[in-house]
């Protein structure tokens, strides 16, 4: 991470006058690699009752999938009595071929815009578009945040481990750490006349630290993400299907059709640290309730392990499983789809800035998933119940 006067920021870009109690950092980091995928079908939907025409193998150049391409231009303001004014502005891309990742929508600043106060003693409060706080607190246990990338996440990403939305229009705080504890909270409005309960978002979690040990757990509640006005204009909380980003995943639409009316996200997570050895575990309930009465309940199981070969290389291995139920329209027989997955991954740093990779993952359909599908942003659902990606690349952070 390189840090640079603000001063010179400024005079590049014309943006203002430096403080000598101000700073601003340019950073980011760049990730690529090439991947080999067992078998891609045509599907990008869970649908069980749908075929799936497959397409074959394939080998492909890969964007990000260890922690994602982007740059970040972020600053602090010190305005005295131990209370800073803070900016954080993110961007994803595709260093395949430059443009915006698919999560930014276009945006100059999708990844995350927030303008904010912080105090040691109080904690911090930002509004804009940011994550919600599972992200800072519980979904780092998770081995696709840590080791195994992307395509290491659980299925269609439905816990919002990966970060695969964000929340616009929203206010955020976190507390700083008490004898170990940290919470946090977001709000995210809508922005639309007559209430609270379209398309806007509320999430609270909570995290402890001591020693080798780190817990967290953590609820998020989405109300009408996928309304006719979300669609049309992106005014809400979320940027729906049908519009340019955020909200779609395999489970955002049900085998009918049918968009989310209510989504639920309760989370937990934890490891524990021995000597050069990590083990951890996360646990997520995830309910959806579509508009047409359908509900699909998913339970995503995770034990991971970690150990530290060398200073330099980190070897991993983890468990994933996938356990839901659609309960169907009258007439229609629900189905209980599941999931089961393995990732195994190792990282080598050839300095504190660059590291190279090499991760795995193989995923079994079962049940009434007939489909497997280890990274639907990235590869379409396989045509059968089996698939497997192994993808080797590097990550360098600047």
């Amino acid at each position: 991470m390189r840090r640079v006067s603000c001063g010179l920021v400024c005079l590049a870009a014309s943006i203002g006058v430096a403080h000598a109690q101000s700073s601003v950092t340019l950073a980011g980091d760049i990730t690529t690699g090439i991947a080999y995928v067992s078998n891609m079908g045509s599907a990008s939907n869970w649908n069980p009752y749908a075929s799936n025409p497959g397409q074959g193998h394939a080998y492909r150049f890969l964007d990000n999938n260890s922690t994602g391409s982007r740059f970040v231009l972020k600053g602090t303001e010190d305005l005295g009595g131990g209370i800073a004014a803070i900016f954080n502005l993110a961007d994803g891309f595709k260093p395949s071929n430059g443009a915006f990742a698919p999560g930014a929508g276009g945006r100059l600043f999708g990844s995350q815009a927030t303008v904010g106060l912080r105090s040691a003693t109080a904690g911090t409060v930002t509004f804009g578009r940011q994550y919600d706080p599972t992200q800072d607190l519980v979904a780092m246990y998770a081995s696709d945040n840590d080791w195994a990338g992307t395509i290491g996440g659980h299925v269609g990403d439905s816990d919002n481990f990966d970060g695969s939305f964000r929340v616009n229009n929203s206010v955020k705080y976190m507390s700083p750490e008490w004898a170990g504890l940290s919470v946090g909270a977001l709000y995210g409005f809508s922005n639309q006349a007559g209430g609270f309960s379209n398309n806007s978002v509320w999430s609270a979690a909570a995290g402890y630290h001591n020693g080798p040990l780190g817990l967290g757990v953590g609820y998020m509640r989405l109300n009408n993400p996928d309304s006719a006005t979300n669609q049309a204009g992106a005014v809400g909380a979320l940027n729906g299907v049908g519009s340019t980003d955020d909200y779609s995943n395999p489970f955002t639409t049900n085998p009918f059709g049918a968009l989310v009316a209510k989504q639920q996200i309760v989370s937990a997570g934890g490891a524990y640290t021995i000597k050069n050895a990590t083990i951890g575990a996360t646990f997520s309930d995830v309910q959806y309730n579509y508009l047409d009465q359908t509900s699909l309940h998913l339970q995503n199981y995770e034990l991971n392990f970690k150990y530290a070969l060398t200073p330099a290389l980190v070897l991993g291995a983890a468990y994933l499983l996938t356990d839901g139920k659609f309960s169907a329209t009258p007439g229609m027989e629900n189905k209980k789809p599941r999931w089961n997955q393995i990732n195994l991954g190792a990282d080598y740093n050839l300095s504190k800035r660059t590291m190279v990779y090499l991760v795995g993952a193989l995923q079994k359909a079962n049940g009434d998933a007939r489909y497997a599908a280890l990274q639907p942003s990235l590869f379409p659902f396989s045509s059968s119940s089996k698939q497997f990606v192994i993808t080797a690349g590097i990550d360098h952070k600047f």
